[in-house]
């Protein structure tokens, strides 16, 4: 079970990837039938929302509400790409910043420029992938940004997966008229799992994967809103408007309790969130510690949100004592597709 895993499967006949490393599920990718974050529509604005700064738009899927409002007037048709699933009864959340990702590179039409990855910082490389930048991206084009996974990568393939996301923007970009329209599908499971997990692992595309490698199992633990951490736990609840996240000590009556499994949860805490496609306002109900040790405490979350894709921010403290976050939904929640 050592090792990274990728298993491409099903899971109640809709598509599926898992990422196993060393036997634990660290992320899952499921379809469902809501339009994908990532897909690109030509849409019509339909009203301002006085008061909320946003505005309704028309998009072949239904309604969408867009963050914006300066500039636009009804009928306008605009493209816009969605950025999440939308809770139920809501519309799709959209943003008219678009960008084209692949596995090395992200295209950028409203941010003109070449850059590379922070995470890259051998400067010879950095310079041979500026300069590779330079002779497949057109001068005066769109902006360019070249992931981590081109550290080291053959310049081909860099090249290709350039122009092909150039290209696609290039093509999109310039169909801007008309009416509303899927101009881009996001992309599915299989393809997000080749795009964003990109360390070396065994690929296992067999039928069944889901269950000789594990994951069903993982699933089935995921079901509860307990989660056990040695003596303590901490508990996983969505409501209507958050998630409650509440962290006990159990049995564990030691001075060193209360921080041991709140440092524990923290470690954990942004796993647990992406498997079960939890996000919006999180607040957590720490096991009581002193407050000297809530800087501690957040070195760790920090620490570990730094390993996790799905945009978060640590908003801070309450006067009752609980940290809360705000957390992209970008994905759907485990309950939705497991039931």
């Amino acid at each position: 079970m050592k090792g990274r895993t990728i298993a491409l499967d099903h899971l109640n006949k809709a598509e599926a990837a898992a990422l196993m490393v060393d036997g634990v599920l660290q992320d899952l990718l499921v379809d469902t039938d809501l339009p994908r974050p990532g897909t690109i529509y030509r849409a019509i604005a339909l009203r301002p929302m006085k008061g909320q700064g946003g505005m309704f738009l028309q998009s072949p899927d239904g309604p969408c509400y867009l963050r914006q409002i300066k500039g636009l007037a009804a009928g306008q048709p605009l493209l816009v790409q969605v950025t999440g699933y939308a809770e139920a009864g809501k519309a799709i959340p959209v943003t008219t910043k678009i960008l084209f990702k692949s596995r090395h590179a992200i295209v950028t039409p409203e941010a003109p420029g070449f850059n590379v990855s922070r995470s890259i910082r051998d400067e010879e490389e950095r310079v041979r992938l500026i300069d590779l930048a330079h002779e497949v991206m057109e001068k005066g084009g769109h902006g360019l940004i070249l992931r981590s996974s081109c550290d080291g990568a053959d310049a081909d393939e860099i090249a290709e997966d350039i122009r092909a996301m150039a290209d696609l923007a290039a093509t999109v970009m310039n169909d801007a008229t008309g009416g509303a329209e899927t101009l881009v599908e996001g992309d599915s499971p299989h393809a997000l799992a080749w795009r964003e997990w990109v360390e070396p692992a065994d690929i296992d595309t067999e039928t069944g994967s889901f269950e000789t490698r594990g994951v069903l199992d993982a699933l089935e633990e995921l079901r509860s809103a307990r989660v056990p951490l040695g003596d303590g736990s901490m508990y996983i609840e969505p409501t209507r408007a958050l998630v409650a996240v509440d962290i006990n000590t159990g049995g564990d009556t030691t001075p060193a309790a209360g921080l041991k499994v709140n440092l524990a949860a923290m470690k954990d805490l942004p796993r647990q969130l992406r498997l079960r496609g939890l996000g919006g306002q999180i607040t957590i109900d720490m096991a009581p510690v002193p407050k000297k040790d809530r800087r501690a405490i957040e070195s760790a979350l920090r620490a570990a949100l730094k390993l996790c894709t799905i945009e978060t921010t640590l908003v801070g403290w309450t006067p009752m004592g609980n940290l809360e976050l705000q957390r992209k939904r970008d994905r759907i929640a485990l309950s939705q597709v497991l039931a």
